[in-house]
């Protein structure tokens, strides 16, 4: 004979309470003593019970997912942020799912769905070229769900977001160069219209115009934050007669292509040329140089972005456009150094 799935009664039998304290317990721990919670969960493991999460969220009207716009999974800068996004949502009995927003660019009418109420409790978007207008009109569907962006955000800033100190990043890479005597630097930039490429493009300009400095425009370089565009400055800096001394690339990949293809071709770094990158990735330590960059909170603003989420998905008034914006520091590796250090 087949044996019986235990249920939240015999829970309750063996813990001494009510079926309800069981409930409570289990979908809100904080309205139960310390000492009611623990018997509840020694006599739910002792049972075998396990939390029928799928039922839940129907009585809760919740689907028990929240949906995570990426714009590229291959990007190694994503690992931190989801893995902080996943803590924080395990710990709320969320599940996450990723989607790649590259096949969204060519789908357009896959954002509607994802932000469609029954698809999702709600959205994560670390992806700020979405349509502006698409994200609004979807969310303007009744019982749409809440969206927060991280890291990046739409430029019209009409969405709650947590973030980096973008300005005040770049304006620590341009700081660390002009201390260690460069005058003459170059700058690789992000995306155009990219709200980083802004907001890093803003902090370096505003640190130069304070030592009374500005860029010349022969050293600002076109790039998209990939490799490939560090590879691509490499060579228009190599094309110059009048090279600067130090180069801020505005992502660590751009600073690895910049630095590979000037070392192919005989430059050194920083012997010839400093490079400074922004994000801290994990290889930026282990990078031959080890590069100096700025460093964002990567698990933190995972973290802060999904308990944000949290909130206003249980309380849909607490968020309104609430604005997150973390701190940065500047990391001093190999790829900096005096001028005729």
């Amino acid at each position: 004979m087949e044996k019986r799935a235990p249920k939240i009664i015999d829970v309750a039998r063996l813990a001494g309470v009510s079926t309800a304290t069981v409930s409570r317990a289990l979908s809100k721990p904080e309205t139960v003593a310390e000492s009611t919670r623990n018997a509840v969960l020694a006599a739910a493991e002792e049972s075998g019970y396990r939390v029928n999460l799928s039922a839940r969220n129907l009585r809760r009207q919740r689907t028990g997912a929240i949906v995570v716009l990426v714009p590229n999974l291959g990007n190694p800068f994503f690992s931190e942020i989801l893995a902080g996004i996943e803590l924080a949502l395990a710990k709320a009995d969320f599940n996450m799912l990723v989607v790649d927003t590259r096949q969204v660019q060519t789908k357009p009418q896959l954002v509607s769905e994802y932000l469609h109420a029954s698809r999702a409790d709600g959205i994560i978007a670390l992806d700020g070229s979405l349509p502006d207008e698409v994200l609004s009109a979807a969310r303007s569907g009744i019982g749409a769900p809440p969206i927060i962006f991280a890291c990046e955000w739409t430029t019209s800033d009409r969405f709650p977001s947590v973030r980096a100190d973008n300005v005040h990043g770049a304006r620590l890479a341009i700081a660390h160069l002009l201390d260690l005597g460069h005058s003459r630097i170059g700058m690789v930039l992000g995306p155009d219209e990219n709200v980083l490429t802004m907001t890093r493009s803003e902090g370096a300009d505003q640190e130069l115009k304070a030592r009374g400095l500005a860029f010349s425009a022969a050293h600002l370089f076109a790039g998209d934050f990939s490799i490939e565009a560090g590879v691509r400055a490499a060579s228009a800096w190599l094309s110059l007669s009048d090279r600067p001394s130090a180069v801020f690339c505005q992502s660590d990949l751009m600073a690895f292509g910049f630095i590979s293809e000037l070392a192919h071709n005989g430059i050194s770094t920083p012997a010839d040329v400093s490079v400074v990158g922004f994000d801290d990735i994990d290889i930026a330590c282990r990078f031959i140089p080890a590069l100096t960059t700025v460093r964002q909170p990567r698990t933190a603003l995972g973290v802060s972005s999904a308990e944000m989420l949290i909130r206003h998905v249980k309380v849909p008034s607490a968020l309104m456009l609430e604005k997150t914006v973390m701190d940065v520091e500047l990391i001093a590796r190999d790829s900096t150094r005096r001028v005729g250090g």
